[in-house]
């Protein structure tokens, strides 16, 4: 469990910034195949204005919820294997949702366990103890906060065979009510590749 350890406190890292990602070229929309799925929690005028963006590599699609997420890539790996290909900024409140991809050498409840247990040895670092999530049958995540300046929470899932999906999410004490349900339906629309691909992400020139 050497390779988890590291990964913890480099999940630790993101939970102040993320420097040197760059924005990222999607599509809108499923790039003619028909209308992009809706993440079930968002209202109606919010599915009008879903962004879907789909990583062939790493087997994974990201619905945003509304354009206010700004998508930006980052292509970072470690030498573990642990990749963090994304990261998403709310513009209007300042939360942050981090994608990290790691090899899938535990569960998603092993994981979140070795996360809190990280977490929890950092001064500050205040969490709730891991529990299933609606994301799947497998999903787990927990909440925790920074002092009195940072709100956050963390959700694993199973990604494509061989992978596991973990998103870290933070945003400011004093946001806007809704503000981390916004950061919810963003997490939900974060998911493993399941068939062919019907949008695909534009390289970068």
């Amino acid at each position: 469990m050497g390779a988890m350890r590291k990964w913890v406190w480099g999940l630790l890292a993101l939970t102040t910034a993320c420097s040197g990602a760059r924005q990222a070229v999607t599509h809108e929309g499923t790039g003619g195949s028909g209308p992009a799925p809706s993440v079930e929690a968002a209202s109606e005028d919010r599915r009008s204005t879903t962004r879907r963006y789909v990583d062939e590599d790493l087997g994974f699609e990201i619905i945003r919820p509304t354009a206010d997420w700004q998508l930006d890539e980052t292509n970072e790996r470690t030498p573990e294997g642990l990749a963090i290909p994304v990261i998403l900024r709310h513009n209007v409140s300042g939360a942050q949702v981090v994608l990290q991809v790691a090899p899938a050498v535990a569960s998603p409840t092993q994981f979140a366990e070795r996360l809190t247990e990280g977490l929890r040895q950092h001064p500050g670092f205040t969490t709730t103890d891991p529990a299933p999530i609606a994301l799947s049958d497998t999903a787990v995540g927990f909440d925790f906060q920074v002092g009195d300046g940072v709100h956050g929470k963390v959700a694993v899932r199973e990604g494509i065979p061989g992978r596991v999906l973990m998103m870290l999410a933070t945003w400011p004490a004093q946001a806007a009510a809704d503000v981390p349900q916004s950061v919810d339906a963003l997490i939900q629309g974060v998911r493993p590749l399941a068939g062919p691909a019907t949008a695909w992400k534009v390289p970068q020139r």
